[in-house]
């Protein structure tokens, strides 16, 4: 679906995108899966069923792989302009996702920043510092771009413009290396020869990179349940964004969402 957003939303009623989104809507339907134009989706899904009422705007977000398994990094790309309350909702609702999905107790949620210093970043990211450190939730301050990919935190907080870089720049990043490593090996007939005994190494760091493996990013903040596909996501990768999407309807992911947020909020002893 490459139709501009406004176009989808006031032209393309009965496009298969709507149609499904509005089948969630009526609860007909557990959840919706896509494949289709990111904004089109994320613009119809707000506008047919809405934000909890405690909610300003939903994020997209998904997980990422990292030394010691994976992250959650929220927002990917649904909100260019976000401010600090916006944010710290995001950090609220990607710790109710950590928590429900992986079992962690207290998800460490850390703020994507260019240091790891106080004296660090702009007025965005220290005004949500700032909120992060009353929220009551497991703060663990400021992470950098490579700490994000070394686990030090199980959810990363952004503006959707620097999340949507830090995923492209990402995707490629791991594109070039398996590039760059498929040229090494067939270079000469010895680098043949460590390449094929180095394979089962190979083979296990690329399923463990397979961004496949890692396809389905939720839109959480809404009433339903929508799932973010790839547009290239071949049968295997398409099939994991519908487990995500399982997964999310097991644990009623938008429900514990709006609880959550809609409670009043307590500060643990260990955070004051």
């Amino acid at each position: 679906m490459d139709d501009k957003v406004a176009v989808a939303l006031r032209q393309k009623k009965q496009s298969s995108m709507r149609l499904a989104i509005n089948l969630v809507h009526e609860k007909s339907v557990d959840a919706c899966v896509s494949a289709g134009n990111t904004g089109a989706l994320m613009a119809i899904s707000r506008f047919v069923l809405k934000t909890h009422a405690d909610i300003d705007r939903p994020a997209i977000m998904a997980a990422l792989p990292t030394m010691t398994g994976h992250v959650h990094m929220l927002d990917l790309g649904a909100n260019v302009d976000s401010g600090p309350a916006h944010l710290l909702q995001f950090a609220q609702m990607g710790s109710v996702v950590a928590e429900v999905l992986d079992g962690i107790e207290r998800p460490r949620v850390g703020l994507l920043n260019i240091g790891e210093e106080e004296i660090k970043g702009n007025d965005l990211i220290r005004q949500t510092d700032e909120l992060l450190k009353q929220s009551g939730l497991n703060y663990i301050g400021y992470v950098e771009g490579d700490g994000v990919f070394k686990g030090h935190a199980d959810v990363v907080v952004c503006d959707g413009f620097v999340g949507n870089i830090a995923l492209k720049s990402s995707e490629g990043v791991a594109k070039m290396m398996a590039g760059m490593i498929k040229a090494e090996i067939g270079r000469s007939w010895l680098s043949k020869l460590v390449g094929a005994l180095a394979f089962p190494i190979w083979k296990g760091l690329r399923q463990q990179m397979d961004p496949g493996r890692y396809n389905g990013a939720s839109l959480v903040g809404l009433t339903g349940i929508v799932i973010k596909s790839h547009g290239s996501a071949d049968e295997a990768s398409f099939a994991q964004a519908v487990r995500v999407s399982i997964k999310e309807v097991e644990k009623n992911v938008p429900g514990l969402i709006h609880a959550r947020m809609s409670a009043p909020v307590s500060v643990p002893p260990a955070a004051v």
